[in-house]
């Protein structure tokens, strides 16, 4: 028979990461004696060794367990990133790592994620732990705490310390038992319930009875547990074999990485900067040559004399028809293509060449930067330069991070780049300007700026009519891996 579920522990904590009454009845209890527990870290080892780890789900009957190989030179908030994925929770809530007699005790050391030290609570920065400062010898144990609602209570315990090979990876999953359970599930009795009355071996009817009568016409089924699958697991854990030096990236990585505040996110995003920044730049002469044809063109249009706009300012009439037959636009435009301001595709160019310190403005007069003047005939050292100054200039600093990350996805290989911004842009914190959530058609115009060059270049293609598929062609990825060295740092 499952454990009983109260309403309190489905009802109650669902949505809250409010702390749960053993929290409350402790904190009210100590309240008066609260005293800085002793330190529970001891000296990093020299040499990173591998820990063999199991780590419980308490409460849990059979117990929801995993077994792991971990590198010892692990900070806790990786750590915590490697715990989410072995029981496939998704990071929705607040998380906190102890260590001492036990979970809820004066004389426990806690370790605490960012938001939680923003908030006054006392305890060490999780980032400035390793894992070998807690499990040293076999059999000790630490706490890791998940969801202060549903109260999920893990406990990890080293079970046995291991000569770490060069090729060892730094965590991987070698054993489990059950399913992960679902959030915000009401915590262990809740769990054990749903289990009951949706175990495919045959359903207990009382138990059947009792979520009824908590639950009402909730179904069940929309709790879904994440089956121990090890594969999958060890899949989600390759993100850590990416090691990145934070200190010998550009400063705008490191600024963007910065801004992304849950470690899951700031994991996948380091994972992503890894794979961009340690994979060579392989690109071909005539590639580079007829990659910045479009801007090339136009260096050598505008020349030394320069060219008189009209009194609105634009490219005058001939020029554009110029452009939009040299270049080949008609594919990429209804029209005549000898007014500026109605031929979008010459205009982009132009704008985005002033953005790209190639051209300027002045007095009516549109001329080439010493800059422009200076790669004049070199392909190879104006691809470098289009390279090095993406994104385009912006104040918009929304706009400046999407520009970095959609770069940064392409550089990195990934298969939907725009979903790739719109969920770090949601991460870092924005949303529209109507207040709704950041979605990939949302993140696609953020990042306009970078995505009209690339398309000027000719290494975006987008389909037509139905299919607005984006196609992503290996000189963009080159393309975007150069642009991720080229920042200044």
């Amino acid at each position: 028979m499952a454990a009983p579920i109260t309403p309190w522990s489905l009802a109650s904590y669902a949505s809250s990461d409010a702390p749960g009454p053993d929290v409350q009845m402790l904190a009210h209890s100590a309240g008066a004696t609260l005293t800085t527990p002793p330190s529970r870290r001891r000296p990093r080892r020299r040499e990173p060794v591998t820990l063999q780890v199991r780590i419980d789900l308490t409460g849990t009957e059979p117990t929801v367990w995993r077994r792991l190989e971990l590198t010892s030179d692990l900070l806790l908030d990786d750590v915590h990133g490697v715990i989410q994925a072995a029981f496939g929770w998704t990071d929705s809530h607040l998380h906190r790592f102890g260590c001492g007699p036990e979970y809820f005790s004066d004389e426990t050391e806690y370790y605490l994620m960012p938001f939680e030290l923003d908030e006054g609570e006392a305890g060490i920065p999780e980032e400035q732990v390793r894992l070998d400062e807690l499990l040293v010898d076999e059999g000790d144990t630490m706490f890791y705490w998940y969801d202060f609602g549903d109260d999920w209570q893990h406990v990890l315990r080293l079970e046995a310390v291991l000569p770490r090979p060069a090729s060892a990876r730094r965590a991987v999953c070698t054993d489990g038992h059950r399913s992960g359970p679902a959030e915000d599930c009401g915590g262990v009795g809740g769990y054990e319930l749903i289990a009951a009355v949706t175990d495919p071996a045959g359903v207990d009817p009382e138990a059947v009875a009792e979520f009824n009568q908590f639950c009402g016409d909730i179904d069940p089924h929309s709790f879904p547990t994440t089956p121990f699958d090890i594969d999958e697991i060890n899949r989600a854990l390759a993100d850590f074999d990416i090691t990145v030096d934070v200190s010998q990236l550009p400063g705008p990585l490191v600024d963007l990485l910065n801004a992304v505040p849950t470690p899951y996110h700031r994991r996948q995003l380091r994972g992503m900067i890894g794979t961009a920044t340690q994979t060579p730049v392989l690109v071909g002469v005539d590639s580079v040559a007829a990659t910045v044809r479009p801007y090339a063109w136009l260096i050598d249009r505008v020349g030394d004399d320069g060219i008189k706009l009209t009194a609105a300012g634009y490219v005058p009439p001939a020029h554009v028809e110029a452009a939009f037959a040299e270049l080949d636009l008609a594919d990429a435009w209804i029209g005549k293509g000898n007014r500026e301001d109605l031929t979008v595709p010459v205009l982009h160019l132009r704008e985005s060449a002033q953005r790209l310190g190639l051209l300027r403005k002045h007095r009516g007069q549109l001329s080439a930067t010493a800059r422009a003047k200076a790669l004049r005939g070199d392909p190879a050292a104006l691809w470098w330069h289009l390279a090095e100054r993406m994104p385009p200039t912006s104040t918009d600093r929304c706009a400046q991070q999407a520009g970095l990350l959609y770069l940064i996805a392409v550089a990195a290989g990934g298969d939907d780049p725009d979903g790739f911004v719109a969920e770090m842009l949601e991460a870092i914190g924005w949303v529209t300007s109507a207040g709704t959530t950041i979605t990939r058609s949302s993140a696609e115009r953020a990042a306009w700026g970078v995505k009209d060059v690339m398309r000027r270049l000719r290494l975006v293609h987008r389909g037509r009519g139905l299919d607005r598929h984006e196609r992503i062609t290996p000189e963009a990825v080159s393309f975007a891996r150069a642009a991720v060295r080229r920042w200044p740092a």
